[in-house]
């Protein structure tokens, strides 16, 4: 079957009720046939759900799905984004462990490198993405992890990942992890060109309601199965109604993503050709520094606008404060059309000269715009900037 078709048939096994949508399984565990079968499926001799901590069949379902569309070997469901993120780190690399990393990612993963991994003796090496000469410099002999985002957060920077593959074919036993939350399995799908670990905040466009939080890590099943250790002793885990919420939205995805991608166009395209804003971003603009790598390795630009407003702050705030259907929240990948002021929220904890580094100016807004009538969502941005001069 072909992707559509097998996220909406994907299923856990049916019960003995013959239900026709799988159930919530709200159980902490699971019983046994026997003492036999008990001892057989903890000494791994044997397939079977032991404890919700560790497997539940809603999660199992979930993960399944994320595993088809990015087509990788196996995965592993969190209780959210940053919990998935963390683990294909923390589960991985010990003391004297380095990392290389693209400078533009998200806030929190900024935080693990800069100051929770160096009390473990973990170092890491910030690259500008585009330019590959960093990436080449950059490795150590100790260099365990490749980790990138693409696009990143909140400035959309591309990196190519069919040069990263075949860079990486020179250091086999680095990982090559990304997190593909901004461009969602739909839309990009690193394994093909020899990625080893996705990681998503399923909190974004895989659930695109704003209900539930969730994490999804997949790739290489030796990588997934060390993974699975660390998280069945520390127990970062999905809940089973999380992960039943997800399993359900995730069937929606490639439709919902087709409306967001072409309603993100529309409104950069109005962005651009505005005399209050300064510079848009947006993968499919072909006033994108990238946009021809974006054409390559994306189906489509995504749901994400981030622009410059003139003014700087002051003008950003007022912009903000005069939307009238647009939401303000850190979130994003909602059927709802919402705004960030990121060098205030989502990236506040950097210091001003990282985040002129990575393009995010005082006056730098992020919209994820969601699913509405493209006229209205582009109606509200255009009447905030004429309101906030």
């Amino acid at each position: 079957m072909k992707e559509e078709s097998r996220l909406i048939r994907e299923q856990f096994p049916r019960s003995q009720n013959r239900e026709h949508s799988v159930p919530m399984y709200l159980t902490s565990s699971f019983i046994f046939d026997d003492a036999e079968q008990c001892r057989a499926i903890f000494a791994n001799e044997q397939e079977g759900i032991i404890y919700s901590r560790y497997s539940n069949p809603n999660t199992s379902e979930f993960v399944n799905k994320v595993c088809a569309m990015e087509i990788a070997e196996a995965g592993l469901a969190f209780s959210s984004g940053m919990a998935a993120v963390f683990a294909s780190f923390a589960a991985l690399l010990k003391n004297g462990d380095h990392v290389v990393s693209s400078r533009a990612i998200f806030g929190s993963t900024h935080q693990l490198f800069t100051e929770l991994f160096p009390r473990w003796g973990i170092t890491h090496t910030y690259v500008d993405a585009t330019k590959p000469e960093q990436w080449e410099d950059a490795i150590q002999d100790n260099t365990k992890m490749i980790f990138l985002e693409t696009p990143s957060n909140p400035g959309l920077e591309l990196v190519d990942l069919e040069w990263l593959g075949s860079f990486k074919q020179k250091y086999p036993h680095i990982i090559l992890s990304i997190d593909n939350c901004f461009a969602t399995p739909y839309l990009q799908k690193p394994t093909q060109y020899g990625f080893d670990l996705v990681s998503h905040s399923a909190t974004k466009y895989i659930d695109g309601q704003g209900r539930v939080l969730g994490g999804v890590v997949v790739g290489r099943k030796d990588l997934i199965d060390e993974m699975m250790f660390f998280i069945r002793h520390t127990g970062p885990a999905m809940s089973p109604f999380n992960a039943w919420v997800l399993s359900k939205s995730i069937e929606t995805l490639p439709l919902r993503m087709d409306r967001h991608c072409s309603n993100a166009l529309a409104v950069a395209e109005a962005l651009e050709a505005h005399e209050e804003v300064e510079s848009v971003r947006y993968p499919f603009l072909p006033s994108h520094p990238q946009y021809e790598l974006a054409k390559k390795q994306m189906r489509l630009g995504g749901g994400i606008v981030t622009f410059v407003v003139k003014g700087g702050y002051e003008r950003a705030k007022r912009f903000m404060d005069a939307m009238e259907m647009i939401l303000i929240t850190s979130n994003l990948g909602d059927s709802r059309t919402i705004a960030t002021h990121p060098a205030s929220t989502t990236h506040s904890k950097l210091k001003e000269e990282e985040r002129l580094n990575l393009g995010i100016l005082p006056g730098t807004i992020r919209i994820s715009v969601g699913l509405e009538d493209i006229d209205d969502i582009r109606d509200d941005v255009l009447q905030a900037l004429e309101k906030s001069k």
